[in-house]
């Protein structure tokens, strides 16, 4: 990543609007999934309220394992308190249904008991990791923060991805170059029912791929058929004949009976060009 003078100084800026917001809060209690976005959340909360900066993690089903420890982990780099609490998608009622509001569902569930846990704890305000960017997306996610009164800070200070990624990277943060993740579910086309067996296959394939050495993973489930997305740069790596027989036998063993490579590459939110037209 190459860093002009003033995208640094323009990030700074945002830091310092994103300071001022937490210490008008008071206290947080802080979504935490252990990637970019709130891990930068949770170094900055920590560095302006100290111990009146509480980090929440949830585990589910949809929640890779390999993101968990990490989350663990760098929580405990940051050193910001952590707890975890289960929060079970698939026993949202709609949720394995995966229609248009599957991620309604599922923020819905996880911000009412972390607002209930934040009176718990008596802290004043709880936070979710959402940046500017995440505005040109479909984020059914965000209508239920809303509704919850739940603070999108890194939003409301202006700061995208990249000023993100520019600010942990001087905080020392590991995540500053993580590739982007979403929940597994987000590997489902709408309409095609989620259950427990498709999830942990999906999350063996991608396993898969990244012990294989690729640095940015998606496997979109459809049904018999695996559509693996990666890096433009990366995806004529997928061709090598040594690679493609094991991934596909690999795959294979899973479940797919297909495996195909997008030539178009990863992108965040292909599951939604559906709504989009492209």
């Amino acid at each position: 990543m190459i860093i002009e003078e003033n995208e640094s100084s323009t990030a700074q800026a945002g830091l310092n609007r994103l300071q001022e917001i937490l210490r008008g809060y008071g206290s947080v209690l802080i979504a935490y999934s252990g990637g970019v976005d709130s891990t930068f959340l949770c170094k900055a909360a920590y560095e302006t309220l100290g111990t009146k900066a509480v980090a929440v993690t949830a585990r589910s089903s949809t929640y890779p394992v390999r993101e968990l420890q990490e989350a663990r982990d760098f929580a405990k780099q940051i050193g910001i308190r952590h707890l975890e609490i289960d929060s079970e998608e698939l026993d949202i009622p709609g949720f394995a249904q995966n229609d248009r509001n599957r991620c309604f569902y599922c923020k819905q569930e996880l911000f009412t008991k972390l607002v209930k846990l934040s009176r718990e704890l008596n802290v004043s305000e709880v936070m979710e990791g959402s940046n500017l960017d995440d505005n040109g997306d479909y984020r059914p996610g965000l209508r239920a923060a809303a509704a919850l009164g739940i603070r999108s800070p890194l939003r409301e200070a202006g700061l995208t991805k990249q000023m993100i990624r520019i600010l942990s990277r001087n905080y020392g943060l590991p995540t500053w170059n993580k590739p982007s993740f979403a929940c597994l579910s987000s590997r489902f086309p709408y309409g095609e029912a989620i259950t427990a067996d498709k999830l942990r296959q999906v999350e063996k394939a991608e396993q898969y791929l990244f012990d294989l050495g690729f640095t940015q993973v998606r496997v979109r489930h459809h049904g018999q058929i695996a559509r693996i997305e990666l890096l433009p740069a990366e995806l004529p790596l997928l061709f090598d004949p040594s690679l493609a027989e094991g991934i596909y036998s690999y795959f294979r063993n899973l479940g797919f009976q297909y495996t195909a490579a997008d030539l178009s590459g990863y992108r965040t939110g292909s599951m939604n060009e559906v709504f989009e037209g492209r």
